[in-house]
């Protein structure tokens, strides 16, 4: 099902976008995101993720178009001095129906995620910090995926660039983020922002999910060089042949809770030993169904037993076709997956296209022919 018949415009992406600040300000923690990249049979790369909040996002499908005029947000809620214009058109999911990219793919089929980097992260002294090159930790994503169409040009752009400390004035915090980023080629990147600088890392996994840092999940991997797809083989004691009760006794032992390491473990196990399929609906429903095994319904992780609100959920699965620049996406409320076709837009209109989900709750029922 596509979003394109319901796609309207909007204005004013940077004002919205201070907006959004406040709102992401006043999140609780979000720690269940988990992110993977799967390579294809034709030598492509599909992106998918996961997205949890203890409250509704409220989430809009949107197109940024070329040569759109963007500025960093600063200090206080007031503009920053960093501004800019797409050089390319992006499309993906913002925020409380802001027009603001949290995720997402571009026209030259770089992608990416922001994911929530709770007790790590160390942004930059936005005092201390050149402002012409500032961006606060929402802009991040959106400045990748409108400069760049590579990792390597992401990796040389961020030379010079801080991301810096800028508190929402309600909630006196500032929203905790990493980022995840891919290209067509399936390079992949890991942006940290941590002691005041950015720490960049290339990732030939293609997963990340939360804290700790990407340094210390690689580390470890080491607990889990033996995790096979393939069975393991019978063990002889004595004489006598022990063999598994049945299949998957090459993943005995995968950690199966919710937190961060153990999310991803089981997504890279996921990820390198899915079967590769061509680029397109192939590859974009085994990503979907890798993403399944991460969703988290309401109520199955909590804060304290006593808490029975803002209980943290998949609020959204979005899967992206980096070589057919495809992106798409499915709610907690409907499991129906709905596409955009990025290429099929005018990418140098002059205004940012949306379109909500408006998610369907009652399954859509077989159509079963007339007697």
């Amino acid at each position: 099902m596509s979003l394109l018949t319901r796609l309207r415009r909007r204005h004013g992406f940077g004002v919205l976008a201070i907006a959004l600040a406040g709102v992401l300000g006043c999140a609780p923690a979000a720690q269940a995101c988990t992110s993977f990249l799967i390579r294809t049979s034709d030598g492509g790369a599909v992106y998918g993720r996961t997205m949890e909040f203890g409250f509704k996002l409220d989430s809009d499908a949107i197109v940024i178009p070329r040569q759109f005029a963007l500025a960093a947000s600063g200090p206080d809620g007031k503009p920053g001095a960093m501004a800019w214009k797409s050089k390319y058109a992006a499309t993906g999911l913002n925020a409380f129906g802001l027009p603001v990219v949290t995720d997402g793919v571009n026209e030259k089929g770089l992608a990416g995620g922001i994911l929530y980097f709770p007790d790590y992260v160390g942004y930059a002294d936005p005092a201390k910090a050149d402002p012409a090159k500032s961006l606060a930790p929402w802009d991040v994503l959106t400045w990748v995926l409108t400069n760049f169409a590579t990792v390597a040009e992401v990796k040389a752009g961020l030379a010079g660039i801080s991301v810096v400390n800028v508190k929402q004035a309600t909630m006196g915090i500032t929203p905790p983020f990493h980022y995840t980023i891919h290209d067509a080629s399936g390079a992949s990147l890991v942006i940290e922002p941590v002691d005041g600088v950015l720490k960049v890392y290339d990732n030939p996994f293609g997963v990340m999910t939360n804290a700790p840092t990407f340094d210390w999940h690689l580390t470890n991997l080491k607990n889990y060089v033996k995790l096979s797809a393939a069975n393991a083989a019978p063990l002889q004691i004595e004489g006598q042949t022990i063999a598994s009760f049945g299949q998957g006794s090459g993943l005995l032992g995968i950690p199966g809770d919710p937190t961060p390491p153990s999310r991803f473990i089981r997504a890279l196990g996921y990820a390198v030993s899915a079967e590769k399929k061509p680029s397109g609906i192939e590859s974009v429903r085994l990503a979907e169904h890798i993403a399944n095994n991460f969703d988290i319904p309401v109520g199955w992780i909590r804060a304290d037993k006593g808490d029975n609100k803002d209980l943290e959920y998949t609020q959204w699965t979005s899967v992206a076709d980096l070589t057919n620049k495809r992106y798409y996406v499915k709610t907690y409320d409907d499991q129906v997956l709905r596409s955009i076709d990025l290429m099929s837009f005018d990418l140098d209109a002059k205004s940012v296209a949306t379109a909500p989900l408006k998610p369907q709750m009652a399954p859509p029922a077989l159509a079963f022919p007339k007697p």
